[in-house]
């Protein structure tokens, strides 16, 4: 996240758009990267005048902005442009198919976090004037890359002035291995609680040994249950402003049909979402 160059909005002429380009300029200028947007449909005078007029609202941008516009199917030229103009992080807020009056993000986002070359950001709430992210709730499962997404947390945290930060460990309810039927059982689900959310605990702060937590307050979070499921859920109850996870893996045949981790999540946001590939 410290090597962004080059950022990429989806630009969809809803009525998030002024919101979605003042959030892309804000994040432009603080990563001090180009902004690139682009727009799948038909180009005309007015589209271009409307892009022109919002851009000079929102604050100046350091350094360059090039639009690109191009028809065809939305995730084919989104990912095309992605790897054509070499961008490092992706921000796709409200998705339109030209023409038709149904907005989307689920069903594309899904699509596109799948296959991207680089991180991306789903915006569900932007806004015209910044609004200040005072929480963040980050993935702590066991996996290669959530080390790198926690550091990336607390990167952005640093960018966005974020002061609090809840790493979640989503434990399956299969490691348990106790069937609750009395006392007994209950007292030895328990003490098998604990002992998975000491080992989670220990694993996260080896983690966390080699990152400059200072000015931030971090909290562990254990839960049971489906995974992508759990975290989007509590980032919900917990009001999160932004919830950051790790790419999916490549996913095979039986993830196609069985939801995975990030479905979960994808299919309803719970809030802003960041995928860190």
């Amino acid at each position: 996240m410290q090597n962004i160059h080059k950022i990429l909005i989806g630009i969809a002429f809803s009525p998030n758009l002024k919101a979605n380009i003042f959030e892309a300029v804000r994040l432009a200028n603080m990563f001090n990267a180009e902004l690139v947007g682009v727009h799948v449909g038909t180009k005309s005078q007015q589209k271009k005048i409307d892009l022109t007029t919002l851009l000079s609202a929102a604050d100046p941008l350091k350094k360059s902005f090039k639009a690109i516009w191009k028809e065809g199917n939305p995730v084919d030229v989104i990912l095309e442009t992605c790897t054509v103009e070499n961008i490092d992080f992706l921000i796709l807020g409200a998705l339109q198919k030209e023409n038709l009056l149904k907005y989307y993000v689920g069903s594309i986002a899904r699509k596109i976090t799948r296959k991207a070359p680089c991180s991306v950001l789903l915006l569900i709430k932007p806004s015209i004037a910044r609004v200040p992210c005072n929480h963040i709730v980050v993935n702590g499962l066991k996996d290669d890359r959530t080390e790198e997404t926690i550091k990336t947390a607390f990167v952005v945290a640093k960018y966005l002035e974020c002061s609090k930060i809840t790493i979640v460990e989503e434990v399956s309810q299969n490691e348990l291995q106790v069937k609750v039927s009395d006392d007994k059982t209950l007292r030895q689900a328990t003490i098998t609680r604990e002992r998975l959310k000491t080992r989670e605990d220990q694993r996260v702060k080896t983690i966390l040994k080699d990152i400059n937590c200072n000015d931030i307050t971090i909290t562990t979070q254990s839960i049971f249950g489906k995974r992508g499921y759990s975290i989007g859920h509590y980032a919900k109850v917990k009001r999160a402003d932004l919830l950051i996870m790790n790419a999916p893996n490549k996913l095979g045949f039986f993830d196609r049909i069985f939801p995975h981790d990030l479905e979960y999540i994808l299919s309803q946001l719970p809030t802003d979402v960041l995928i860190v590939k």
